[in-house]
């Protein structure tokens, strides 16, 4: 399993457009094939910056997708918004803490 974490901060005035495109796209990267899970995050006291969350199968898959047409589609979409170049991780799971 792998988790995907993308920081992305956008021009004060693009943050209902990008709105608008993760909404419209939400639906099809959770429906990729190897994505298990996808969420969006706002900074707590910045309303313009974002990080996205997802959990793939592992590497090929989030690979797949960063190859594919529909993250072509909607990446463009995306930049195109940025007011700082986006930072993203991947990560591992090591522990559960449940209670």
């Amino acid at each position: 399993m792998l988790i995907r974490i993308v920081r992305m901060t956008f021009k004060k005035e693009e943050t209902d457009n990008f709105l608008k495109v993760f909404n419209y796209s939400k639906q099809q990267i959770r429906a990729f094939p190897g994505c298990r899970h996808l969420e969006l995050h706002q900074d707590y006291n910045k309303d313009h910056i974002y990080v996205t969350y997802s959990i793939w199968d592992n590497e090929d898959a989030l690979n797949a997708y960063r190859q594919s047409e529909l993250f072509e589609s909607v990446w463009a979409k995306t930049k195109a918004l940025f007011a700082d170049k986006p930072v993203a991780f991947s990560h591992k799971q090591v522990l559960t803490v449940n209670g």
